[in-house]
């Protein structure tokens, strides 16, 4: 069969595994290179545990510890596997892609797919852990879900992308068309909050490292890290003073407290990664989020300093966390790799030009190529050196 992009409302609802494992080999090559220009580091990681291993920065962080520090990795994803004849998720191609080349490599590896809020996942976890005989020295908490089930007391919470106050209404674009189309939000109530909180907070976060201390399989020195965004502030009313912003705040107060909590038990840390605005399969649907990025990846190709999960998931590993000294943070102990997206320079260059954007000059105010590269190339698709004209026999392999 031949394997075409399946896009509605901004969403891709399939995937290609030859161009997912592409992408994934793309960042493998590119790990291996910096890896090479470095000096080696005293304590980089050895045994890591990502939980949200299958896309985005949990992959890209996954890859740059096995390949980038021949680190062990164990990974939890939830996907939906592919058949003979439909398509799988992107991160399932991924995490199998992944396999393959750590195979190739050497490297000792484990992945799982299933409910990584579960407490049967953690117990899984563990008993690998006993099994490999390990201790992980990092653990990325790179979740994110729609949906969260409480393993006390069996509750479903969903969350929501919502602002308070006022609606929100914005432009976006519609990359199956390039025609920028008008979306709205509605505003939250307060259960809609709480439950958004209960998702994408910190709650399961902190569980998972109390179950791992308690079965003694945390390293001394443990380093665990979760992933935010800030953006700037034309954003704030959708994102940072929305919903999904009240469930951030939580993650990085759960970072203070964990920080404590791991200090006292085993000399470690707990730190909030604050990351670069990125394409992903659900900044594609916020409005004016698509708009912001397109603008903003056309100024930061210009200046050079552009980057997409990989390389932000390698600079943090090399220039914030394992440098051999202190990891630098913020007043209020976040580390900042999206110094680059929030350059002065680069935000005055947006702000001027949003205003101006219609659909007619779109593709020169903004990288409408570029953004909309990145959101094919997360399903696989427009990725260089594939042919995307030959058969596929099967869609439950790469």
């Amino acid at each position: 069969m031949i394997v075409k992009p399946l896009i509605r409302s901004n969403i891709c609802l399939n995937a290609h595994p030859v161009g997912c494992k592409k992408e994934v080999e793309r960042q493998i090559f590119y790990v291996k290179q910096q890896a090479q220009k470095r000096e080696p580091v005293k304590d980089a990681p050895k045994n890591v545990l990502v939980l949200g291993c299958s896309t985005g920065y949990g992959l890209a962080s996954r890859i740059a510890a096995a390949f980038g520090y021949g680190a062990t990795t164990i990974g939890v994803s939830f996907e939906k596997a592919g058949t003979e004849t439909k398509s799988g998720t992107p991160g399932w191609y991924n995490n199998m892609a992944f396999d393959h080349a750590a195979e190739k490599e050497g490297l000792k590896y484990a992945t799982y797919n299933g409910d990584a809020f579960s407490d049967e996942m953690r117990q899984t976890i563990i008993s690998k852990a006993k099994e490999m005989n390990i201790r992980f020295d990092l653990i990325v908490y790179s979740v994110a879900s729609a949906v969260r089930v409480d393993p006390v007391t069996g509750e479903m919470y969903r969350s929501v992308l919502k602002p308070f106050g006022l609606s929100f209404v914005g432009q976006n674009i519609d990359v199956a068309t390039n025609k920028l189309i008008t979306i709205s939000a509605e505003t939250a109530n307060h259960e809609e909050a709480a439950q958004t909180v209960k998702v994408m907070g910190g709650e399961d976060w902190e569980r998972w490292i109390k179950q791992l201390s308690d079965a003694d399989v945390l390293a001394n020195g443990v380093k665990t890290i979760a992933y935010s965004y800030i953006g700037p502030s034309l954003s704030h009313a959708i994102y940072r003073d929305g919903t999904i912003g009240k469930a951030k705040e939580h993650l990085e107060k759960t970072a203070d407290v964990l920080n404590e909590y791991l200090s006292s038990k085993v000399k470690g840390e707990a730190y909030v990664s604050v990351n670069k605005g990125l394409v992903t399969r659900s900044s594609a649907v916020i409005p004016v989020i698509p708009l912001y990025l397109s603008i903003l990846f056309k100024k930061m190709k210009e200046k050079g300093t552009h980057e997409g999960c990989i390389e932000q998931a390698e600079r943090l590993f090399a220039e914030r966390l394992y440098t051999g000294g202190a990891v630098p943070v913020d007043e209020n102990r976040l580390i900042r790799i999206d110094d680059l997206e929030l350059d002065p320079e680069v935000q005055d260059y947006v702000s001027e030009r949003m205003p101006l954007v219609t659909e007619e000059n779109l593709a020169q105010i903004g990288d409408l190529e570029g953004y909309k590269h990145d959101f094919l190339a997360t399903n696989g698709f427009d990725v260089e050196g594939v042919d995307y004209n030959a058969e596929i026999e099967r869609m439950d392999t790469i």
